[in-house]
């Protein structure tokens, strides 16, 4: 709906060459793969789908009825065969002997793993009996927005009616459950030539017999309540008119590169968050508008929006006609404070005597006018969905408060669904979150050999990395790398010099739009020069400190400022060099930066302190693969230093070290990740020498 174009309709995708073959449960996935490609039909995780299919028993070889369903906690769009749960027709039907009442229906979940088919590991979500009950092969329940513009209208009922005749029918709100699946079959047994349902507040349910039927009716009927939301809002005036006009784009981006780390320090005090930025046409209009405040306090209607929203946003106080950010920056802490005040009030009015312990108080959606939308969440693909879903409730608000009044859930049916004892059961069963998870890295030199496997390395905890390098085309060969092995949310790249501090000051304006703050910093950025003193030029000289003392002090500076604006501690790491603390020929210039380097890291460790910012060093020496300093010129240097060619150098230094390894990359993004994790909580001003041992550089 976002779309006002004719060509927003949902365009049939289905091609018989390429279902030709498929079995029924084949056919299902290619239906459910189709849907789920397009947000408009459903949400990241919402909706479900299922098939009733005749297998073999594997017990008594006979053939038997058997409900493929989306299992607990897929996606319909990208899910595999694997995401199905299988269960016995016969024996969920059997179930219904066993119900006691609505008052029991939770019990019902614990019966469905004695349903399984075929020993399938997967788990069969709360849905399964809306599926199983309704006497058609082929099921399809999905969230599109249009549908639930009019599930969330004050007179939803007669808006159905209007629209689909009796065709498609409406049932009242009921939380979807045990009960919601007999209200389902009752509905098919009184209205048989019906194709489909709304259900209030929720979303829509369509049917048939047949796969590509059940896939056409799920389009048509959204294309046909898109259509008629289209044409009865001709002319509205959308949410109330225009209040705010956009910031331009810059300008938006820069309040919310400000707004970000502060709010970000306020909410990660039990875990670190994780931030997503929005400013699409669809979030503008809506944050622009009159009734923004008004609607946005009603809340959301469908359960999957809430869940992942939080029952309504915060409103940050902003105004974009007489924009005073640093007021609306000190507004913050009372605005984030009165919302956590109102949480716990919701959660004190609405709390059953079993219910879960109170959870996180803070709002996951900020709403910024003329600005944009900010989530957060303990890790980034979920503050983008999280953004994703608000865009949705956006949606289902412009529909339904066009055409009639919008309304969201009763404040005790959200509690109910929010602190359900099953969705609590289902959080218990998450696993423990990585050593990084919510954490935000960047790191300088970030192409190169010991930048990426540092990246490398906080990826694999969980972090969220920002690589900054000077050289794009590595680079964009580094994010593509890491990228597709850790998923795109987590990795970001800017181009950057460390010695311009306008660029290493829109480097962390862009990460904080990007992740929303930082705490793990990584200068790694580097050059190495070899010559005697007598040809050292000036230029020579001057580009050393330029880059390796000056560009980590520009680093640390903008670092420092976001992380105490933060208040929630951060970790700084120096890779410096075992040059910095052993003097070698013909380097002076290439050590003397190396040296400040480090001693600029005990400063800061000592400024760093009070509010909880560790800085600590990694000292490596020769790591020779993946390192773009040993390239080119220096390599050529280093071997004619030591009176050796390029492919005996390595083994120099091996044989010179102590140990007589050689130091990879991978031993220095390790000894990066130990100073960056919380087992060196109790850890600053330090330094750890990993070069193999060498006995100049002993630190004592």
């Amino acid at each position: 709906m976002s779309n006002t174009s004719p060509a927003a309709r949902l365009e049939n995708l289905w091609n018989d060459a390429t279902a030709q073959g498929m079995s029924e449960s084949e056919k299902l996935l290619y239906r459910s793969n189709l849907l789920g490609s397009d947000k408009r039909v459903t949400n990241y995780g919402g909706g479900n789908t299922s098939a009733k299919v005749m297998e073999t028993d594997p017990l008594t070889g006979e053939q038997v009825e058997v409900l493929w369903v989306k299992g607990s906690g897929g996606d319909i769009g990208t899910m595999k065969m694997d995401g199905f749960a299988t269960l016995y027709m016969d024996k969920l039907n059997a179930l219904k002997g066993l119900y006691r009442g609505v008052e029991f229906e939770d019990e019902m979940v614990g019966y469905l793993p004695h349903c399984t088919f075929n020993l399938n590991s997967r788990a069969a979500s709360i849905d399964t009996p809306l599926h199983a009950y309704v006497p058609r092969k082929h099921v399809d329940h999905v969230h599109p927005d249009a549908a639930i513009a009019i599930a969330a209208s004050v007179n939803s009922k007669e808006l159905t009616q209007e629209i689909f005749g009796d065709e498609i029918g409406w049932l009242p709100w009921k939380r979807p459950g045990y009960e919601l699946g007999l209200w389902l079959e009752k509905f098919c047994q009184d209205n048989p030539d019906a194709n489909g349902v709304i259900l209030e507040s929720h979303g829509l349910f369509t049917w048939a017999d047949d796969a590509r039927e059940c896939y056409e009716t799920t389009l048509r009927i959204i294309n046909r309540a898109d259509e008629w939301l289209r044409e009865k809002s001709e002319g509205v005036a959308v949410f109330g008119g225009e209040k705010f006009a956009p910031l331009p784009a810059d300008e938006r981006r820069k309040v919310a590169a400000a707004l970000m780390p502060a709010i970000r320090g306020m909410i990660s005090g039990e875990r670190h968050k994780v931030g997503h930025f929005d400013d699409q046409d669809a979030v503008l209009q809506f944050v622009g508008s009159n009734d923004m405040e008004a609607l946005a306090a009603l809340g959301t209607s469908c359960p999957d929006h809430f869940l992942r929203t939080k029952i309504r946003p915060l409103v940050v106080d902003y105004d974009p006609s007489n924009p005073d950010l640093e007021a609306t920056l000190n507004s913050l802490k009372a605005s984030v404070e009165a919302y956590r005040a109102d949480y716990a009030a919701y959660y004190e009015r609405c709390k059953h005597d079993n219910s879960p312990a109170i959870r996180d108080p803070n709002a996951v959606v900020y709403l910024v006018p003329g600005v944009g939308m900010i989530t957060f969440a303990l890790d980034k693909a979920t503050a983008r969905i999280s953004g994703e879903f608000y865009v949705n409730a956006i949606n289902v608000m412009r529909g339904a408060s066009a055409v009639s009044e919008y309304q969201g859930l009763p404040e005790q049916e959200a509690f109910d669904i929010e602190y359900w004892l099953l969705e609590e059961a289902k959080l218990q069963r998450m696993p423990k979150p990585k050593a990084l998870a919510g954490r935000v890295a960047i790191v300088t030199g970030g192409a190169g050999g010991i930048g990426s496997a540092t990246a490398e390395r906080y990826l694999s905890e969980g972090a969220c990395v920002v690589l900054a390098d000077i050289d794009a085309d590595a680079l964009a060969r580094t994010q593509d790398n890491l990228a597709g092995r850790y998923s795109k949310d987590v990795v970001r790249t800017v181009q950057m010099d460390v010695t311009s501090e306008d660029g290493v000051a829109q480097a962390y304006a862009d990460m904080a739009v990007e992740f929303g703050g930082v705490d793990i910093v990584v200068s790694n950025a580097g050059i190495a020069s070899s010559a005697p003193i007598e040809d050292t030029t000036l230029d020579l000289w001057n580009k050393n400190m330029s880059i390796l003392s000056t560009g980590y002090f520009l680093v640390a500076r903008a670092a420092f400022q976001m992380l105490k604006t933060q208040g929630i501690g951060g970790s700084m790491v120096f890779v410096a060099s075992k040059n910095g603390l052993a003097a070698s020929p013909n380097a002076s210039a290439y050590c003397t930066a190396k040296a400040s380097e480090i001693h600029l890291a005990r400063c800061l460790a000592l400024e760093g302190a009070p509010d909880g910012i560790r800085v600590n060093v990694v000292n490596p020496d020769a790591v020779l693969r993946g390192s773009k300093i040993w390239s080119g010129e220096w390599l050529e240097q280093r071997a004619g230093t030591y009176q050796t060619d390029k492919e005996g150098l390595e083994d120099m230094y091996r044989q010179r070290s102590l140990l007589k390894r050689s130091v990879l990359p991978e031993d220095i993004a390790e000894a990066c990740y130990f100073f960056a994790s919380d087992v060196s909580a109790k850890s600053t001003g330090n330094i750890i020498n990993v070069d193999a041992g060498n006995v100049q550089s002993f630190t004592r």
